[in-house]
């Protein structure tokens, strides 16, 4: 990767988002967001990429210094030694937990199913998992796909889900796997083992009711209870003037 634009494209890679979702999320068109992966991302707007997508912005401009903040360089005599393979957290405060994300099924079928990506970790501040008593072998992040919970949590966001607590509380959020899709959805228990799925945009997406055959028929289990998500601010505010000192 020589240029910004390359490195760009690698992140959206990384982080599962197209570049039409993340020119709607910037406020550009995808042409814009296509003229960067080709000629560079414009100076301009070099830290606010760089902050949004959590690394550095000197990296993301030349490629060269530690890729995400709090990392010591690889180059520097007095890190210590790391095990190739192995990623140091950002910082003492910071573990990496595993990214989960729907992947084709391998027999052909078309359908999907819900894994863990190869290679592809969140880094999570301990302290938030101490103060919700989640424990870290029990974390793992996912994306969000669509638009169901905005405006609560974006397309495009980042959720920790704790793997520990599957057991319905009526009202919360929850990831679920359901015929292989994975969804996040407020999750309330019925009458029978029967499941209520409500999305944030409920005047758009009705609730869906399943009874007992149909959870079983349809393969829904409850991967975890969501935690915390990374909701991206869906526009960059214009500043009217600019104030003379």
């Amino acid at each position: 990767m020589n240029t910004s634009g390359d490195r760009l494209k690698a992140l959206l890679r990384e982080c599962h988002l197209t570049a039409s979702d993340f020119a709607a999320n910037r406020r550009v068109t995808p042409q814009h967001v296509n003229n960067w992966f080709k000629r560079g991302i414009p100076m301009a707007r070099l830290d606010e990429i760089a902050e949004l997508l959590c690394v550095n912005s000197r990296w993301l401009r030349t490629g060269e210094g530690v890729k995400h903040p709090g990392l010591a360089s690889s180059n520097d005599e007095t890190s210590p030694a790391q095990v190739p393979g192995q990623h140091k957290p950002a910082a003492a405060d910071d573990i990496e937990v595993p990214l989960y994300n729907e992947s084709l099924h391998p027999d052909g079928s078309g359908k999907t199913r819900v894994v863990r990506m190869p290679d592809c970790t969140v880094r999570l501040s301990c302290s938030t998992l101490q103060a919700l008593d989640v424990s870290p072998d029990q974390a793992i992040c996912a994306p969000m796909i669509g638009n169901s919970m905005a405006h609560r949590i974006q397309d495009g966001s980042t959720v920790a889900i704790d793997r520990s607590l599957t057991q319905i509380v009526d009202g919360e959020i929850y990831a679920l796997e359901q015929d292989g899709m994975l969804r996040i959805r407020y999750v309330y228990r019925l009458p029978g083992n029967g499941l209520r799925l409500r999305c944030h945009s409920s005047r758009e997406y009705p609730d869906e009711v399943f009874n007992a055959v149909q959870v079983q028929a349809q393969q829904i289990r409850i991967l975890g209870w969501v935690f915390w998500w990374s909701t991206l601010n869906s526009r960059r505010p214009r500043v009217p003037c600019t104030l003379d000192e």
